[in-house]
């Protein structure tokens, strides 16, 4: 990749730093190890497809890889190359969690390292002029999971047939291929070589192709045009849209390219496993690609493991299933508190627990709906010093001691230490336990007035009860919610905690009927100038202070409401001119600018961060890494770690 910079030296720093924090050094953590043969390395491909090719069903490895493969330096990485075979299990909740193994495979255009450099992937080069010019090179000779051309007919196709059909694309062309309001101009250089051309930089875009859901930009056109209304005949595409008991065409060719969450068995792919169960089921499998692109050192082709299964059942069960030896690697549904519980049953299931630390900005915070449906509240929520007292009424040792025995941070939702765009006063703000500057605050609003139990009266007469809502997924949360109810009540505050499912959780946010949720702090608290602020101004109704403010913007105007505050409107104002900024030095300045305003106004609520995450691995599964980082973005988990280097080492396989 050339012709602009795509890595980014702090976060590669951070990396470093976080390998030397000081939670390894005090949970020592033994990994048994099984004594296993070096692999074949003169085979190269598994054994499975080379059966395959003996009885002609498949080509010959050498016309399945591309001309020139992405090669994967497993000795660069520290680790060593692996045997074939062998199914990885995994534990989800239900089918939606299938889309996880697209996170965790991390097949994409343009991938982070594990050292959070970006290069190519998919791709076989990049080239970017002026920060608007993308000229994308493919690999020749690469192909889909079914074995047809990958080319860029794939790009045109949906560029012109689903991105630009209304049809098909209700809401346009993505957001971030259009971040000054114009899409970029599309062209077709030849077969292996496609351009998009913005008038103005758009910086999104790279980072987009390599995030945890990546911008999709191409398709499997030779598979989808069967349902697309300008490739087939009206009366056989009628046929199947009856088949599949869907609407209309639009609704038939929406279900059959669903690649985020893979349901379509039949979807070509490129990732290096591929689904081979259609829903509904209860536990999905997914099967090598013969036909995937990367290589390790000796030119012996990826994955090294042949199956991946998906297991559902209850959330709530998934740890103790794991600490039974019912998962080769996990993580997802697994929290600090599970912890002891896994540690001790090490030595008999043949696993061991590794520590890792999270990415997030808070691994758990507060956040205040500055939308909420009742006037008086709303107008509190709004108010600063009403949000500094909450802040100020939080005993953040007495919980990390209490809930993470210490090894925790205490601290606002911000960034980490390990990011250049660090700074202490942004992670010190509001946070010391300070019951007397609360009260005060408090009463300097107004709400001086409490009833016979202590509890402040609003305006209007109503005690100051405060409902806060969780998503119900970990018992994490409800202590430090109960440890919170204790210091509130103290400040003249009741708080009364409630649970609901996930989806209902959202709405009742998206509503403006919930007054503070609980949630994880920023997904990406590992940034560098270049990556975007988006997260700290109203831009997604996802965003839980401020749904719509966020839902306003994310239309397009259309739908939600404007903010009406002067530091949200600033926020969206200062990434506004992120979206335009063309130095390092200009982005580094919004976006201090940005975490300085998030930290005088406390818009989130954080409690502690760089918190341990336990990742669960079976003695025998080889090249995952000791130490990393668990986050969603932008790490995908494991996505960066390449868990199609993963291998099993030793004889028998836990499916057979």
């Amino acid at each position: 990749m050339h012709a602009a910079p795509l890595t980014t030296a702090s976060i590669a720093v951070a990396m470093r730093v976080l390998a030397a924090l000081t939670v390894g050094a005090m949970l020592a953590i033994a990994v048994a190890v099984t004594a296993a043969a070096a692999p074949d390395v003169s085979r190269k491909e598994a054994p499975m497809l080379s059966e395959l090719v003996a009885k002609g069903e498949l080509p010959p490895v050498s016309l399945r890889i591309p001309a020139e493969p992405r090669v994967v330096d497993l000795e660069r990485m520290g680790r060593e190359p692996g045997a074939y075979g062998g199914t990885w299990r995994m534990l989800m909740k239900g089918q939606k969690d299938i889309r996880m193994m697209t996170v965790f495979s991390y097949a994409r255009l343009v991938g982070f390292t594990d050292d959070f450099e970006l290069r190519p992937d998919i791709l076989k080069d990049v080239e970017i002029e002026d920060g608007r010019i993308f000229t994308f090179h493919l690999r020749a000779g690469h192909r889909w999971s079914d074995g047809h051309p990958f080319t860029a007919e794939d790009f045109r196709y949906w560029w012109e047939e689903v991105a630009n059909n209304k049809q098909l694309a209700k809401g346009g062309i993505p957001r971030v291929m259009r971040p000054h309001g114009q899409p970029p101009t599309f062209e077709v250089i030849d077969p292996q070589t496609v351009r998009y051309t913005w008038a103005k930089p758009n910086p999104l875009f790279i980072t987009a192709l390599a995030g945890p859901r990546p911008l999709e930009i191409y398709m499997a056109a030779h598979y989808l045009k069967q349902f697309h209304e300008d490739y087939r005949d009206k009366a056989a595409l009628d046929a199947l849209v009856e088949e599949a008991s869907v609407k209309d065409w639009s609704s038939l060719h929406r279900r059959k390219a669903r690649s985020y969450r893979p349901e379509n068995p039949e979807l070509p792919t490129l990732a290096p496993w591929r689904n081979i169960t259609a829903p509904p089921a209860e536990r999905f499998v997914f099967e090598r690609n013969p036909y995937f692109h990367r290589v390790d050192q000796h030119g012996r082709q990826l994955p090294y493991i042949d199956h991946v299964t998906l297991s559902m059942g209850s959330s709530s069960l998934i740890p103790a299933k794991t600490g039974t030896g019912e998962a080769d690697l996990q993580a997802r549904y697994i929290r600090f508190n599970d912890y002891t519980f896994l540690k001790a049953a090490e030595e008999q299931e043949d696993y061991s627990v590794r520590l890792w630390e999270t990415g997030k900005g808070a691994q758990i915070a507060l956040y205040p709906n500055l939308n909420y449906e009742d006037p008086v509240w709303r107008e509190l929520f709004r108010d600063v010093r009403f949000r500094r007292a909450l802040s100020l009424a939080i005993h953040r040792r007495e919980i990390n001691q209490a809930i993470y025995y210490g090894l925790a941070r205490q601290s606002a939702n911000t960034v980490l230490p390990a990011s250049r765009l660090f700074r202490e006063d942004y992670a010190n703000a509001w946070t010391d336990f300070d019951l007397e500057t609360a009260n005060a605050l408090l009463d300097e609003i107004g709400l001086d007035t409490r009833d016979g139990d202590g509890v402040r009266l609003l305006p209007d007469g109503r005690r100051m009860e405060i409902i806060i809502s969780l998503a119900g997924e970990s018992t994490e949360e409800s202590d430090v919610v109960q440890l919170i109810h204790d210091t509130w009540l103290a400040a003249g505050i009741k708080l009364y905690p409630r649970s609901s499912q996930r989806d209902i959780f959202r709405r009742r946010v998206f509503a403006g009927q919930t007054m503070i949720s609980v949630w994880a702090g920023y997904d990406n608290a590992l940034p560098t100038p270049d990556l975007s602020p988006e997260e700290l101004a109203p831009t997604t109704q996802q965003q839980l202070q401020w749904p719509a403010w966020g839902l306003h913007r994310e239309s397009g105007g259309e739908a939600g409401e404007a903010p009406d505050l002067p530091e949200a409107r600033q926020l969206l104002t200062l990434y506004d001119q992120w979206l335009s900024a063309s130095t390092d030095a200009a982005r580094t300045a919004i976006w201090h600018g940005m975490l300085a305003i998030h930290a005088e106004q406390v818009f989130t609520i954080g409690i502690v961060n760089g918190c341990s995450q336990p990742v669960v691995v079976s003695n025998r599964l080889r090249n995952v890494p000791e130490q990393g980082l668990y986050t969603y973005a932008p790490g995908s988990y494991f996505g960066i770690y390449l868990p199609d280097t993963f291998w099993f080492a030793g004889p028998g396989d836990p499916e057979s």
